[in-house]
């Protein structure tokens, strides 16, 4: 869980114009990374200038897959100084998807957390090169303020990255069975609330963002690590969940990730079997076709 210390107010006629940031990228410039890497063994790097709360940014996104990463911009009209504000997994998106499975423990280790980050500066040629930088409205220092003290509780409230969104097929009034955690729905979260404050929000571009789907019948519920990884009666149950995550560890050889993809098509596929790691507790899927998508649902600015 990350905290961050109390940040100064903003003078309250300040004006601040919010920018939607969204692109599709291998990863983040290294222009963001290197201003923060002085800052990557903290929870939170002391307060600039302006005070706001600051957070450290980590992660990928997927350029081959053209999976989209999202983000808010800040920029003051009374200084000029721009910022940026983005929900992130901490680990990487690969480490938040999969567990990592060590030889001397049989419960699976998940690196899943996630958090927000807020940092100075707008790369504005890499988000208009990669994606789209756009003004979408205006909100005055003291909204931002309630807004930074309301990043701080969020970032203490939802702690863990979520890749999957899961529903029961792609129709539109599909069953909505798990919902992902992941930067876009910070950012939709963060407009909400931005729009309860009172901010008016605008796109003159359609705001699509990306899920990845997973459609399953109705899930079962498994239990936890403790009640299937540390009770003999599980001992079957823990052994076939080890077994399905280990075909998605991470650094394998050539060969081994062939194999490895097979043994995932064979389960997923052909034995319509999926176990998901959802709030620290465990579900079973029992997938239906098209099992996996990859999609950009538009979602409407409140």
């Amino acid at each position: 869980m990350l905290t961050s210390p109390p940040a100064k107010p903003l003078q309250p006629a300040t004006s601040i114009v919010v920018l939607l940031v969204s692109l599709s990228s291998a990863s983040l410039s290294s222009s963001i990374i290197s201003a923060n890497s002085s800052a990557s063994n903290s929870a939170a790097a002391e307060p600039h200038d302006d005070s706001m709360p600051t957070f450290v940014p980590r992660g990928v996104v997927v350029k081959k897959k053209h999976i989209m990463h999202d983000a808010i911009g800040f920029s003051s009209a009374e200084k000029g100084k721009n910022y940026t504000m983005e929900w992130y997994e901490l680990f990487q998106l690969g480490n938040c998807t999969f567990p990592h499975m060590r030889p001397e423990n049989d419960t699976p280790f998940w690196c899943n957390q996630g958090a927000a980050c807020f940092y100075k500066g707008i790369d504005d040629v890499y988000w208009s090169q990669n994606g789209t930088l756009e003004k979408v409205g205006e909100i005055s220092g003291g909204q931002f303020n309630k807004m930074a003290r309301w990043v701080q509780d969020d970032n203490q409230t939802g702690v863990y990255y979520e890749t999957w969104t899961v529903r029961s097929d792609p129709g539109t009034n599909s069953n909505l069975w798990f919902e992902s955690y992941d930067c876009s729905q910070f950012v939709h979260r963060t407009y909400r609330y931005l729009s309860q404050q009172g901010a008016r929000l605008y796109s003159r571009s359609q705001t699509n963002y990306t899920k990845i789907f997973l459609y399953s019948g109705e899930p079962t519920y498994l239990g936890d690590n403790d009640s299937i990884f540390r009770e003999p009666s599980a001992k079957t149950l823990a052994e076939d969940i080890r077994k399905f995550y280990h075909a998605f560890r991470s650094q394998q050889s050539y060969v081994d990730l062939i194999l490895s993809l097979a043994e995932a098509f064979h389960k997923v596929v052909e034995e319509r079997s999926f176990y998901l790691y959802y709030n620290f507790e465990y579900w079973h899927l029992p997938m239906k076709y098209p099992y996996v998508q990859i999609m950009y649902e538009e979602v409407h600015l409140p």
